[in-house]
């Protein structure tokens, strides 16, 4: 059988001003980028599932590309068995086609800071355009703009989240430098939120920021939360998470859980507003707060400056995830990290049915 023909963009563009068809085996997220004019995109999956339904003519001649030639070489031999006989492939794909400098057409309605920005996400097909284009239409609120916060609040700017909230009520220290990445020495007095906005928008200037300056309390919670997709938890004190966790139960909001003790940490999402009875809250993993002495925060205790990074990132993830339905959230397991062994240990947790959060009985 004979190889499949290879010719160069500036050959595929001639031959297509005599009537050959170029088929953009790349993926959708990929074809926002850009395609070649004149192309047809048609993602590799699609195209190799039912070729007739694009041309039922096996003699006809078909160019295909992709972003380097691999995969469209694929799509080519794939079609190929498939009895189409006049195939070639774009040696070099789209990246040696915009290399020669041949046209071009948007493959997408938004602006070219939008593509180049997440173009990386937009490779990824579980991502996409319109993987993207929820990420900028969701509210995701932050409370703490902390060890926690500032990771967590980073990487969802970076992501493309299109709102941020953030909720802190205190002023930047410089012992918060050793882990609070937001923050710098020149904001050493400022507000946490106004710095944490700074940083963000000089990140991602397409984010909007809502700093609000203020303690969270079972007072100022429900404002905070008005729609609001993902509530991720970077406080430092229980009773600011069991005051987020009852109005997460209220509002039916995910909440996506992070805390740090010296050398270790752990992550979960509480989903039971939403999956009440099926999976737990907060409350049935602490029913109760501890006693003072028995829970010491950062300030008493002291953290690895590095541990909450790890752990923000973590419950970005999470975040990103369920903005995107994507994977398997920690809902019903929770993640324990010790930096000190680099070891994870997973625990599986159940809803409880005498959980005073969201149990039958509770108020």
């Amino acid at each position: 059988m004979a190889e499949i023909e290879e010719i160069t963009p500036a050959e595929a563009l001639r031959r297509m001003a005599s009537g050959s068809r170029l088929l953009d085996v790349r993926e959708p997220g990929e074809h926002a980028l850009g395609l070649p004019e004149g192309a047809l995109p048609v993602p590799r999956a699609q195209l190799e599932a039912d070729p007739a339904k694009l041309t039922p003519d096996t003699g006809a001649e078909l160019l295909l590309i992709c972003a380097t030639g691999r995969r469209s070489l694929l799509a080519a031999e794939a079609l190929r068995a498939r009895g189409y006989t006049r195939l070639c492939n774009v040696a070099g794909g789209y990246v040696a086609w915009c290399a020669a400098g041949l046209p071009t057409v948007a493959g997408a309605d938004e602006d070219a800071d939008f593509l180049e920005r997440y173009s990386r996400h937009l490779r990824l097909p579980q991502v996409g355009l319109e993987g993207q284009r929820r990420l900028a239409s969701a509210k995701v609120l932050v409370v703490g703009a902390g060890g926690l916060g500032s990771p967590s609040a980073y990487y969802l700017a970076a992501a493309g989240v299109g709102t941020l909230v953030m909720a802190d009520d205190d002023v930047v220290d410089r012992s918060n430098l050793q882990r609070q990445i937001l923050h710098t020495e020149a904001r050493i007095g400022e507000a946490k939120v106004a710095s944490a906005a700074t940083a963000l928008s000089a990140l991602n200037p397409r984010v909007r920021i809502e700093a609000h300056r203020l303690r969270v309390t079972a007072d100022t919670v429900d404002a905070l939360l008005e729609g609001v997709d993902v509530v991720v938890d970077g406080a430092d004190n229980f009773p600011v998470r069991y005051v987020l966790n009852a109005a997460c139960l209220r509002h039916g909001k995910p909440l996506v859980y992070g805390a740090v003790h010296r050398f270790e940490g752990q992550v979960s999402v509480f989903d039971a507003g939403r999956r009440r009875g099926q999976a737990p809250c907060y409350r049935c993993l602490f029913p109760e707060p501890p006693a003072a002495e028995d829970a010491p925060n950062c300030a008493e205790a002291g953290v690895l400056g590095v541990l909450p990074g790890v752990v923000g990132l973590l419950q970005a993830t999470e975040a990103i995830k369920l903005l995107l339905g994507l994977g398997e959230p920690l809902s019903g397991r929770l993640l324990h990290f010790d930096a000190l062994g680099m070891r994870f240990r997973e625990t599986r947790l159940r809803p409880d049915p005498d959980c005073p959060g969201c149990g039958p009985g509770a108020a």
